[in-house]
Formats: C-alpha cells, sequence, structure tokens
C-alpha cells in the first residue's frame, strides 16, 4: 500500500518546480532580447569604441548591483570602465564623470529619478549616454543617445514584482555589449591575462619558459662512459644530461635511455654515452611561453626539455616538475 508523500517530499519536489519555471522564465528573457538586437546596439558599440574616455555604469538598487558587475567585465575586457552609484552622483560623485566618457545608464523603468538627475548634467558638458530600459518610451530612453531595449513579458517571481528577469536580461545584455567590444579592438588571451596577474590564468598565459627553467644543467661528451653520465645524471637531479661538442647539442641521455640501454646491451660499464643517447632531442626556445612547453611534452610523452636560444645554444633545460612548481599545469 503507498504512503502518501511526507511534507518535506511536497516542498522539495514544488521548490523544483519552482526553480524549473525561474530557469525557464529568464531564459526566455534572454533569447527574446537576441531576437530584438539590431541596430542601437551597433550604434552602441561605436559610439563607446569613438569615446577618448572611460564607460561609466550607473543605476540604484538592483540594476546598481548589476551596474558593478558589468563596469567590472568591461574594465577587465579591455574597456576602461568604473561604476558610479546614481545616489552618490547627485552628492558630488558626478565629478568623475568628464565630457569624454559614456555613461550607460541601467533602469529597468526608465523612471529613475537619481538617474534623471544626472542625465542632464551629463549630457551638457558633452558626455554621452547609453540607456538600458525595459520601457523604450520612459523618460530615460528617451533621453540618450542610443537606447538598448531589456524588457521582459513577466518577472520570474511569482508576484511579477522582485526583478529576477529583467536584471537577468539587462545582465546579458550588457555582457554582450562587452564581448562585441572585446572582438572589436582585438582584446586577446594576453591582453585577458594582462589584467588578471595573479590568477591561473595569468600564470599560464604570461609565464614565460625563461622563467621556470634550470640553468644548471648537466652536460658530457658524447665519449664519457655511461657510468659518469649516470653520475652526474644522478647529481645533477633532472634526470637526464645533455651529451654536446664544440658545434652544439649531440643529443640527451635520460633514466630512460639507461634502461633500454641495459636491456639491450646489458654491461654498459665501457660504453660512451653518445651510443645509447636520444639523437635530436625536443627543444623550446627561451622566450616561448611555459605553456607552451607544457604542451610539447605532453603530445612528445616527454618528461623533460630543453630549452635554447636564438641560436640554437643551450641555456637550460625544464622538467615536468618546473612547470608543476610554477602552477603553469
Amino acid at each position: 500500500m503507498n504512503q502518501a508523500a511526507s511534507p518535506s517530499a511536497m516542498v522539495a519536489a514544488h521548490s523544483i518546480r519552482m526553480g524549473r519555471q525561474v530557469l525557464e522564465i529568464e531564459a526566455a528573457a534572454v533569447a527574446a532580447l537576441a531576437q530584438r538586437l539590431g541596430d542601437d546596439f551597433g550604434r552602441a558599440v561605436g559610439l563607446i569604441l569613438a569615446s577618448r574616455g572611460r564607460v561609466i555604469v550607473s543605476g540604484i538598487g538592483k540594476s546598481g548591483h548589476i551596474g558593478r558587475k558589468l563596469a567590472a567585465t568591461f574594465a577587465s575586457t579591455g574597456t576602461p570602465a568604473y561604476f558610479v552609484h546614481a545616489a552618490e552622483a547627485i552628492h558630488g560623485d558626478l565629478g568623475m564623470i568628464t565630457r569624454e566618457d559614456v555613461l550607460i545608464a541601467i533602469s529597468n523603468s526608465g523612471e529613475n529619478d537619481e538617474l534623471l538627475t544626472i542625465v542632464p548634467l551629463v549630457k551638457r558638458q558633452g558626455g554621452k549616454l547609453i540607456a538600458i530600459t525595459g520601457n523604450e518610451t520612459s523618460s530615460l530612453a528617451q533621453e540618450a543617445d542610443v537606447h538598448l531595449d531589456a524588457r521582459v513579458e513577466q518577472e520570474a517571481c511569482p508576484l511579477n514584482l522582485a526583478p529576477t528577469a529583467s536584471t537577468t536580461a539587462a545582465l546579458a545584455l550588457g555582457d554582450a555589449l562587452a564581448v562585441a567590444l572585446l572582438d572589436a579592438r582585438g582584446f586577446g588571451a594576453e591582453d585577458f591575462a594582462r589584467s588578471h596577474p595573479g590568477g591561473a590564468l595569468g600564470r599560464k598565459l604570461l609565464t614565460h619558459v625563461g622563467d621556470v627553467m634550470q640553468v644548471d644543467v648537466p652536460t658530457l661528451a658524447e665519449s664519457v662512459p655511461v657510468p659518469q653520465a649516470l653520475a652526474a645524471m644522478t647529481t645533477g637531479g633532472m634526470g637526464m644530461v645533455v651529451i654536446q661538442n664544440e658545434t652544439g647539442i649531440l643529443g640527451i641521455f635520460t633514466d630512460g635511455d639507461l634502461r633500454r640501454a641495459m636491456e639491450k646491451l646489458g654491461d654498459l660499464r665501457q660504453t660512451p654515452v653518445g651510443a645509447v643517447m636520444t639523437k635530436n632531442p625536443r627543444s623550446i626556445g627561451v622566450r616561448r611561453l611555459a605553456v607552451e612547453a607544457v604542451e610539447m611534452m605532453e603530445a612528445n610523452k616527454i618528461n623533460q626539455l630543453l630549452v635554447t636560444d636564438e641560436t640554437g645554444k643551450l641555456c637550460g633545460a625544464l622538467n615536468m616538475h618546473d612547470l608543476f612548481r610554477a602552477k603553469v599545469v
């Protein structure tokens, strides 16, 4: 006999349905933006690209929170920007905005008093205005040089009151603007890394081979017997020695070469290392990115990599442990 569902199970099931409904409403709101995106969006991008100043983002309440996030996104993707709270602007912070700047004002209703107070002052001194609202006939939209339509059919809140779908739409529209500007400026991965030097991406994209390589690399002549090469390998602590002469690099002798030679030849006491070394070893330029060294090692299934200068001369070596220590891997 089936028992009735417990109250807690019923609450959980209802919560899941509500969560899905919220996600569906907000997804539909963003999808509708894509269908409406047109010439105004292109004009907004052009206005910012033509500006010699910064992007100033402003809003109140939930729109203000969205504005802070968008200002940070613009700044980290090649468009200098910062957030100015509209209420603070009318009490002195308006001095942060110059005639060279572009103001992005966010308000779902388009009738926010604080924004409507600062907009004429910004425009009077020559600044440009991009408005993101949910009402194209609103006062803010009418004052704007460019209006971006972020209207939604309904909020995800069951009361249709709490800013939910509308703030998601404004956020998505602002992100679209930031990415379009990123693309127009030719802003690349290295540019992004320069604004994020403390993170994992910065380490991967800004660390060069020369920053992490070992310079005290054991080197020997090809005539040296294998036991002597083994001793040098052990002392060097890199699991390898480089074999070279006056003309340059001849090969590399590693733990793997030693094992293969023992299986094939047995007694190596009189064998010159040049007879069992790996010829034409892989190498990488000292100015290459460390992440490229990782890719080369993984592609060729090797643990050591020689580092050379512009002339092909040995200047160091890497092993995978060096790259782990540098947190490139």
